[in-house]
């Protein structure tokens, strides 16, 4: 939905929370689930869709006549779809998602190919006027242990390159302006702000990259290098960059200075914990029961200056195990937006709460998705309502803290 405020950003939840890999999946979720949030969210106002397409449902979606039919759908229900999660190319519920989710990485065609038809599809549903532009959250280019060295990240830019030429030919013919935005994630190639900044100035915002594009596109290097910036941004994930202890207001200028476009931001929270005193045996507990065999649900440690990461929770509950000092840990787990705490456990929604009111007084004209999407992990305590009133819920202390 547009929100009536300063910049008038976009704002959606993301259906990767109901469980679907296929377009008739899909489909009946929007109708079942969507409908249900809409009604009990903004019942009178036109209702913004945060697709989530495997390759699998992607490629019925671009099935003969199904375009047409979720167009005239989503014009009978009020409601428009501006923004695709193009992270999970494969299943993301019911089975062992875990390191998985990253493959195939922007190194690979296949990841290429699959959000090139995103990017397709999206045009083909955006509306005409009134969104901007359409935008795709993705794989912040590979896995990091999967990274041999500099070859590697150069392949990672190749690709994302590649699917900028796409864009910008896409636009050329629909008049409709498709933005990827790369989502940093702990151990991923870009985890931190800093390592995104880093990459998009070695490999994107340089004259080699501006070449390649004018080849590609027959454009001019000056014209290329536009088109790498008007196509190329961030999803700044709110638990994801929480769970490196930055200030969001210096995550925000980072990016400023960089001249890097928060393309989208997902509103989100993770878990924190405080260890090393007399209620340990409580705290990691309460930990234990948040360690599924689904997603991972990497670990940042703050000890002091000290930062340590753990690839995932039991891992970093296996360490805890042996004591050591006090120290904080955050943790990637999204968690309801309305709760600041669980149980010996807090979240971090402050540091969502404080996104959300510095986007708000910059007026920030983007994207913004909230997206917890393990509703169906949460220990028993944390799931009574039911789906479509606790998402209308989180949608609603989003625009309170937007002021909206």
């Amino acid at each position: 939905m547009k929100l009536a405020i300063p910049g008038a950003p976009h704002l959606t939840y993301c259906t990767n929370v109901h469980p679907g890999e296929t377009w008739r999946e899909v489909r009946e979720n929007l109708a079942r689930h969507v409908v249900a949030v809409k009604r009990a969210a903004a019942p009178a106002a036109p209702f913004g869709v945060g697709l989530r397409l495997s390759a699998a449902a992607a490629d019925g979606l671009a099935a003969a006549t199904e375009v047409d039919e979720l167009r005239a759908w989503l014009a009978a229900e009020d409601m428009y779809v501006f923004t695709v999660n193009g992270f999970p190319y494969g299943a993301f519920h019911g089975v062992r998602v875990k390191e998985q989710v990253y493959e195939p990485d922007w190194r690979d065609p296949r990841r290429v190919a699959y959000t090139d038809r995103l990017a397709t599809l999206l045009a083909a549903v955006l509306p005409a006027a009134g969104t901007g532009y359409g935008s795709i959250s993705t794989v912040p280019g590979a896995f990091r242990p999967s990274l041999a060295g500099r070859s590697d990240r150069e392949a990672v830019a190749a690709g994302l390159l590649r699917h900028v030429a796409h864009l910008a030919a896409l636009e050329e013919a629909t008049g409709r302006r498709v933005r990827l935005a790369l989502e940093p994630e702990p151990w991923c190639l870009m985890e931190t702000v800093e390592d995104a900044v880093d990459f998009f100035h070695a490999h994107l915002w340089t004259g080699a990259a501006a070449g390649r594009l004018a080849a590609a596109t027959g454009r001019t290097m000056a014209a290329s290098t536009e088109l790498a910036r008007r196509h190329l941004g961030l999803c700044v994930d709110a638990c994801h960059l929480a769970l490196e202890f930055a200030a969001p207001e210096a995550v925000l200028a980072r990016l400023r200075a960089a001249e890097i476009d928060v393309v989208k931001v997902q509103v989100s929270a993770g878990m924190t914990a405080t260890l090393g005193g007399g209620a340990d045996a409580v705290t990691r507990a309460a930990l234990a029961a948040f360690a599924d065999d689904v997603y991972l649900h990497q670990v940042v440690e703050r000890r002091g200056a000290a930062r340590r990461r753990f690839l995932d929770l039991p891992e970093a509950l296996a360490d805890a195990a042996h004591g050591g000092g006090a120290r904080e840990w955050r943790i990637h787990f999204h968690v309801p937006l309305f709760r600041a705490a669980l149980g010996p456990l807090g979240t971090t929604q402050h540091w969502t709460a404080a996104l959300l009111q510095l986007l708000a007084a910059e007026g920030y004209s983007g994207h913004l998705e909230v997206e917890t999407y393990t509703w169906d992990l949460l220990p028993a305590a944390y799931r009574g309502e039911p789906l479509a009133a606790t998402i209308a819920r989180e949608l609603r202390w989003t625009m309170d803290r937007l002021g909206a």
